[in-house]
């Protein structure tokens, strides 16, 4: 296959599909490529386990965000959602970014088309803008600080009491901001598909049938979710708690691609993902991740495409807020 004939398939579906032979093997040849264009593959918490495996680094996003600040590499591929990829190409604004699937979105980025927040913004003049790092390149232009839900409560805290802020685009993650610190930010009014999905109810009749269970939760999940759980935090925090936890069991409100490290770093505990409020069984998992898959990232590899590409003044005009947010939490 010549690269037009890939360029048409681009454009087309976001993401190279030319067949593989089924005898290849996957892992060895991406460690291959991987090793012969100098790259590093960053993968998020929320890709299938295998992905996670072969990736040089796995985090959350305050993590992969300052591991591709600082990587070396030549080519960044990133295997998680478009804002990720964006990211890391405003980081890195010399380096060559790749994302398996260009089709991999986000819920909470697609809640905040640029235009909408433009006019939003208007109605609050003298507001600062904190931005939930889940949004466009394009909304980070507008934003004076960007966040993760690592770091929210530090970025929220380092504005006096007084200032206004607009925060967005998580309504929950600010609802909680809101409660941790008594301040009243406006919120923009999205949410995140996964985690404003678990259902309060099933999850507390979980809690009877478990009682020795520990419900722990991303602070993206709705308040009253939120209230049922021992411990709230970004995924790299309930990763930590479950490590140092004395119990042994745990009902997970976040997306399940975490349970993967859960049990690789605790494999004598159990871990139960929150059910849902539209599904009989465990809660769904982020369609736009699983979107990643080892096939995808070894053509990603192999012909350097998808290639997340922003123009200079989009870079510049965002790199501002990621830098500043990278300055506080250090």
């Amino acid at each position: 296959m010549d690269n037009t004939e890939i360029q048409k398939q681009l454009k087309e579906k976001g993401y190279i599909s030319e067949p593989i032979n089924p005898a290849l093997d996957l892992e060895k040849e991406i460690r291959r490529l991987k090793k012969e264009k100098k790259a590093v593959i960053l993968s998020h918490f929320y890709v299938d386990g295998e992905l996670q495996d072969i990736a040089d680094f796995v985090g959350d996003s305050l993590q992969l965000a300052k591991e591709a600040e600082k990587t070396k590499a030549d080519i960044i591929v990133f295997v998680g959602v478009h804002f990720m990829a964006e990211t890391a190409k405003i980081i890195n604004p010399g380096k060559k970014v790749l994302l398996p699937d260009l089709n991999a979105s986000c819920s909470l980025d697609e809640s905040a088309p640029y235009e909408k927040f433009c006019e939003f913004k208007k109605n609050y003049p003298d507001h600062k803008v904190i931005s939930y790092i889940n949004c466009s390149a394009a909304l980070k232009t507008l934003t004076d600080v960007v966040c993760t839900s690592s770091n929210a409560l530090k970025i929220v805290e380092s504005f006096p009491e007084d200032e206004k802020i607009i925060f967005a685009p998580d309504k929950n993650l600010g609802n909680y901001i809101n409660e941790l610190t008594g301040r009243n930010m406006v919120l923009w009014d999205g949410s995140c598909m996964v985690h404003a999905n678990y259902s309060y109810k099933k999850i507390s009749l979980l809690m009877q049938k478990y009682e020795d269970a520990e419900v722990i939760a991303h602070p993206e999940c709705e308040k009253r979710v939120l209230s049922l759980a021992k411990h709230i935090g970004s995924t790299a925090s309930l990763l930590v708690y479950v490590q140092k936890s004395p119990v042994k069991r745990f009902i997970i409100a976040t997306e399940i691609g975490i349970i993967h490290q859960m049990k690789k770093v605790c494999p004598d505990k159990i871990f139960i993902p929150a059910p849902c409020n539209d599904s009989p069984d465990a809660c769904n998992s982020c369609t736009y991740m699983k979107l990643n898959t080892m096939a995808k990232l070894y053509n990603c590899l192999k012909y350097e495409l998808p290639e997340v590409k922003l123009s200079d003044e989009v870079i510049n005009k965002a790199r501002k807020s990621i830098v500043r947010m990278l300055e506080i939490s250090k």
